[in-house]
């Protein structure tokens, strides 16, 4: 790996500092490629604190624009960019944040064909999409392509977020559950309103994307535990963490 420069030992010493991150996991993020789905609520964290712990490489999917109704919540955009493709936007203000990171971006939404010609090149995939199609995509390619996925979702004054690792298997050496497994089929339409229809407290989605930033430098790094296998739920109104273990579901036998 190269070194890092005078400037990035500077700019990451907290980091360095700590033993289970040191120089040569900040070295790993470095050299680390991370895709996000969404520039959004959840992408603006996600984004801003991948890019300062330095994480060489970013991808952004997203083939939105940025409207005034976003900025109660999606953080990474400002006044002056309204109107500009979310992924621009996002762009420019990572190059102000860290001039080490590398933005690639893709003005287009995820999607299975998307996801077989880029994927590959990426070592994690983030889901910070805002609805089912996506994410049971987003799982999909994830797992084709052998990559962790960390994926998240709010609504009104909850959130959630897991980890999948459906390639591998457990300490037991059963498989890792899929996205299918604690979410085998998506709800009816229009079942769960869009925060466009039931609000969205914007400080919420801070707290979601950070812990799945959180969750991707552990990954990255290959430190702590990452929330496989489980589902960590949150509650705002009343400041209470819960989580929920699940499992891969057993195949029916036929015939």
């Amino acid at each position: 790996m190269d070194p890092l420069s005078q400037d990035e030992i500077a700019r990451y010493q907290r980091h360095i500092l700590l033993p289970e991150i040191g120089g040569a996991g900040q070295q790993k993020l470095k050299h680390s490629r991370v895709l996000v789905i969404g520039a959004g609520g959840l992408g603006s964290p996600v984004l801003q604190y991948l890019a300062a712990a330095g994480v060489g490489t970013l991808g952004i999917s997203d083939d939105d624009h940025v409207s005034l109704s976003n900025l109660q919540r999606q953080v990474i955009h400002d006044s002056g960019t309204i109107g500009e493709m979310k992924t621009q936007s996002a762009a420019d203000a990572i190059a102000r944040l860290n001039p080490h990171v590398r933005v690639v971006r893709f003005e287009e939404r995820f999607s299975a064909e998307m996801a077989a010609l880029h994927l590959p090149r990426f070592d994690l995939l983030i889901d910070g999409s805002d609805n089912f199609d996506t994410r049971y995509a987003a799982a999909d390619a994830a797992e084709i392509a052998r990559l962790p996925l960390v994926t998240g979702a709010v609504g009104r004054f909850d959130g959630s977020l897991t980890v999948l690792k459906p390639y591998e298997t457990g300490a037991d050496g059963k498989p890792l559950p899929r996205y299918r497994d604690l979410f085998p089929a998506a709800p009816p339409p229009g079942l769960i309103p869009s925060c466009a229809e039931a609000g969205i407290v914007g400080a919420l989605t801070g707290v979601i994307g950070t812990l799945m930033a959180m969750e991707a430098i552990k990954l990255l790094t290959g430190i702590g535990e990452p929330l496989v296998g489980r589902l960590l739920l949150y509650d705002s109104l009343s400041a209470r963490f819960d989580t929920v273990k699940y499992k891969r579901r057993a195949t029916e036998k036929t015939g």
